[in-house]
C-alpha cells in the first residue's frame, strides 16, 4: 500500500489538517496491515476489519471538514445524533433541501467530488459494516487494501477541493 506509506511520512497540509485521533486511527490501521496481516500467520475469510480504522477516520475527517466549511454547525459536529450518510445521500437532496450535505459539497467542490465522497462512504462504511443474513459482504485482503486506498485518496482530494473553495 504505497499510498498509505507515503501518506504517513508526509508533512503535507492535508496530513497536518487531520486531528490526532484521525492520525492515530490511520497509523493503527497501517500497523494492522503491516504487522498483523502481512506475516500471514492466519488467513481470514473476511478482511473487513482492516477497513474499520480508516472508515472511522474518514467519518471524523468529513465531520471536521464540514464543520470547518460551515456546512454543519459546531453543535452538529459534537452531536451523537448527526447521521452523515443520510445527509450526504444524493437520493435525499430534494427531501433535505438546504440541509443536504450532498448539495453543499456539490455546490462547493463539484458533482464529481460529491459523488466520490458519497460512493466511498457507501463502499467503505455502509457495505462493509452492515450485516444481512442474505448478503454477508466478506472482502479479500486485496479488496480491503483497495477500499482503504480509496478512502485515503478521497479524504485528500476532498480536503484540497473544499479547502480551496471555502477556507
Amino acid at each position: 500500500m504505497d499510498k498509505l506509506n507515503t501518506l504517513l511520512l508526509r508533512t503535507s497540509e492535508f496530513w497536518l489538517y487531520l486531528s490526532q485521533e484521525q492520525k492515530d486511527l490511520i497509523r493503527e490501521g497501517q500497523y494492522l496491515l503491516n504487522n498483523v496481516i502481512r506475516n500471514q500467520a492466519y488467513h481470514f475469510k473476511d478482511y473487513s476489519f482492516l477497513v474499520f480504522p480508516f472508515a472511522k477516520a474518514y467519518e471524523g475527517f468529513l465531520k471536521q471538514l464540514f464543520k470547518d466549511n460551515k456546512m454543519i454547525s459546531r453543535l452538529d459536529y459534537i452531536s451523537n445524533h448527526l447521521r452523515l450518510g443520510k445527509l450526504m445521500s444524493p437520493n435525499l437532496v430534494g427531501r433535505l433541501g438546504e440541509k443536504s450535505l450532498y448539495k453543499k459539497i456539490r455546490d462547493a467542490a463539484g458533482e464529481k467530488t460529491a459523488d466520490r465522497i458519497w460512493t466511498v462512504w457507501k463502499i467503505g462504511r455502509n457495505q462493509i459494516f452492515h450485516y444481512f443474513p442474505h448478503n454477508v459482504k466478506a472482502i479479500s485482503l486485496m479488496e480491503a487494501e483497495k477500499i482503504i486506498t480509496e478512502i485515503l485518496d478521497t479524504m485528500e482530494n476532498a480536503f484540497y477541493k473544499m479547502r480551496k473553495s471555502n477556507f
